[in-house]
């Protein structure tokens, strides 16, 4: 969750006892669970020592994103179909919280938020299967989401409302379109990001 939701920007150094703390948990659980997400290829386990949460090259992310939008597309068209009133005041209660976190420059609040705007979907959809394999997309989404969505600002959600609105109407095409723009149009500053620093790497090679 904390992945998924930005508690980590890429190349950040991950310490076991230091999560342990913050986790109020012994090391072995700790020790297991970074074995099983870098398994995940969400960090990158060296030693134990050198344990950093991944980048991304910009050919994984340009396929990662094209996955997304296909899957969450799909969440977004079938939650068309049965989202209830009490789904769609839910997303916008998420939506108004997004705004106020945007214009605090709150990092952390606002990629929490987008998680949650974005898992709600197959949520409101009841597609657990699809909530699972997102989830393990969102491991190495999250962290890069978070480094470029103080950068993004409010691109980052502006697509989030013709999502909402589609709901409203009950029409799956414009549901599914705008989670692409939203993918595609909204995730410029995190694929910017990744681009420059791929850049760097060329640099220093």
């Amino acid at each position: 969750d904390a992945l998924m939701q930005g508690r980590f920007q890429p190349g950040d150094r991950l310490k076991i006892r230091d999560l342990a703390e913050q986790f109020g948990t012994s090391v072995t659980p700790i020790r297991d669970a970074i074995l099983r997400l870098a398994n995940d290829e969400a960090i990158i386990f060296r030693s134990p020592r050198d344990i950093r949460i991944s980048g991304l090259s910009e050919s994984r992310y340009r396929e990662i994103r094209a996955i997304r939008i296909r899957l969450e597309g799909l969440a977004a068209e079938t939650a068309t179909q049965v989202a209830t009133r009490a789904d769609i005041q839910a997303l916008e209660q998420i939506l108004r919280e997004n705004e106020a976190a945007i214009e605090a420059g709150d990092r952390l609040a606002g990629t929490q938020l987008n998680q949650a705007f974005h898992f709600r979907l197959p949520q409101i959809a009841g597609l657990p299967v699809l909530t699972t394999i997102l989830r393990r997309l969102w491991l190495q989404m999250g962290p890069h989401i978070s480094d470029a969505y103080i950068a993004g600002g409010q691109a980052m959600i502006d697509h989030h409302y013709p999502v909402v609105e589609a709901l409203k109407r009950h029409d799956p095409a414009a549901a599914s379109m705008a989670i692409v723009d939203d993918i595609l149009l909204g995730g410029k500053p995190i694929l910017e990001r990744i681009e420059e620093g791929g850049e760097r790497e060329a640099r220093r090679a």
